[in-house]
């Protein structure tokens, strides 16, 4: 394990050495304008996060899950991106693992001596039954952590791809990870605290490969959210939209299409495209492997 001081993260930064002594607008720009870093470091690794979603949706694609693990700040953004795929994408619940070091209670109170128990992780991913077919995120700022160094070589050692992000090149966990994405943040504004800007690009990675992988597994039909699922008014009124963009149909039209689709976007526009009914629309998007794109072009499966 490297000295910790050695880790860019854990560095002072040089840029605002009176933090404390600046006035508050300043104080709030210096902040601000800091978090540009963490746009910029995505940016750079963009290759590693096109190769990641690639591989990702060669396993999801066979029925692999995608599997979140981190600790503290990391493990809380996994989390995050992990729970919002449910609504957006329909994504199914069976298919996704979030894991935070020191269990769901440490989403609401910092349970920082649990990123230390490398065992933890080994239990947690076996509790759910991690395979070859299953997808790792690995999350870790510092990429040292000894929770997620753990629950990777654990994964590695089954077969499932695993993808280290970490803030920090050369990090363990970016040797570890079989497809490394190093996020270059450098040190924070406020010295190690890495909820600043290393979570900040962690947040946009994850939010760029999540999408990404959503959008290669046919989930997006141009860049409308077809496969969004209605639990609330907000979300039947997009699907009525969505439905209408789609198709150019009748709002009425629209929703009649929807009513008889169970509110499944993808089926009622195949409807309204096709002049289907809601079973036919079922088996066309079936053969043509879950693609709108494919099903109204007649490509069959993609």
């Amino acid at each position: 394990m490297p000295d910790t001081m050695l880790l860019a993260t854990e560095q002072p930064s040089l840029l605002h050495p009176d933090l404390d002594l600046l006035s508050t607008p300043d104080l709030i720009a210096a902040l601000a304008d800091d978090q540009f870093s963490a746009l910029r470091a995505v940016q750079a690794a963009a290759p590693s996060l096109a190769l990641a979603a690639d591989l990702a949706v060669e396993r999801l694609a066979l029925g692999g899950r995608l599997v979140y693990l981190g600790a503290g700040t990391s493990g809380r953004l996994g989390v995050l991106d992990g729970v919002e795929l449910l609504p957006t994408f329909s994504w199914p619940p069976e298919r996704l693992v979030t894991l935070i070091a020191g269990g769901e209670r440490a989403m609401f109170r910092a349970a920082e001596g649990a990123e230390d128990d490398e065992a933890a992780a080994v239990s947690d991913l076996e509790r759910h039954n991690l395979n070859a077919a299953d997808v790792l995120i690995a999350l870790a700022a510092s990429g040292t952590t000894p929770y997620v160094l753990s629950g990777t070589a654990y994964a590695n050692r089954l077969g499932a791809l695993s993808i280290g992000i970490s803030n920090n090149p050369g990090s363990p966990l970016l040797r570890l990870a079989q497809v490394p994405v190093a996020l270059d943040t450098g040190p924070e504004v406020i010295s190690g605290s890495t909820r600043l800007k290393a979570g900040t690009a962690q947040k946009i990675s994850l939010n760029t490969l999540s999408s990404a992988i959503m959008v290669r597994l046919h989930k997006v039909y141009g860049n409308l959210m077809v496969d969004l699922q209605v639990t609330n008014i907000k979300l039947r009124r997009r699907a009525l939209s969505l439905t209408v963009l789609a198709t150019g149909a009748a709002p009425e039209q629209a929703e009649d299409a929807l009513n008889e689709a169970r509110d499944q976007v993808k089926t009622a526009i195949v409807m309204l495209r096709l002049n289907l009914s809601a079973p036919a629309a079922r088996a066309v998007l079936a053969e043509a492997g879950g693609s709108l794109r494919a099903a109204l072009e007649g490509a069959g499966p993609v």
